[in-house]
């Protein structure tokens, strides 16, 4: 299987290879955005280590099990070759914060990607911060899935 573009990225192409990643990641289907690695992909999560598609769907079904309402913009910083650098932003609401029911969470990371030549993700290193917000702070408010094309981007939002 295939997963275009393809590496050597141009501009363009990695421009392209972010934003199908983040249209990916906006479906919150863990078992469709595990096709996207390659079979022994290994990633970094903040302390978590995945090895394998399998170890990535069963990583991202509990992370949008816990994350609702989950929003996410990212955006490309630089490549090279078969490699991609993107920083991004998500929001989400998790229940487990609060006695009172929940809380907002705005995250910010950077990530790494190397890809192999079909164009599947074969290594993933993110490093993520996240803080708690209030409702009034969000500023991803499309309907849950793709984020529109004329939403404004990380560096339209200052974030």
């Amino acid at each position: 299987m295939s997963r275009p573009p393809l590496p050597p990225f141009t501009h363009e192409s990695a421009v392209e290879k972010v934003r199908l990643a983040e249209d990916g990641w906006n479906t919150r289907d863990a078992a469709k955005v595990a096709l996207a690695y390659t079979s022994d992909t290994r990633w970094r999560n903040r302390v978590e280590f995945v090895a394998n598609q399998e170890d990535a769907r069963a990583f991202l079904t509990r992370k949008w099990n816990r994350e609702h309402e989950y929003r996410l913009i990212k955006e490309l910083w630089a490549f090279t070759g078969d490699r991609i650098a993107v920083r991004y932003a998500y929001e989400c609401y998790a229940y487990e914060y609060r006695d009172d029911g929940g809380q907002w969470f705005r995250a910010y990371g950077n990530e790494n990607w190397h890809f192999a030549e079909d164009g599947l993700m074969a290594n993933r290193h993110a490093s993520i911060n996240e803080m708690p917000i209030v409702e009034a702070e969000r500023k991803f408010h499309w309907s849950l899935g793709r984020r529109p094309d004329d939403h404004p981007s990380l560096s339209d939002l200052d974030l």
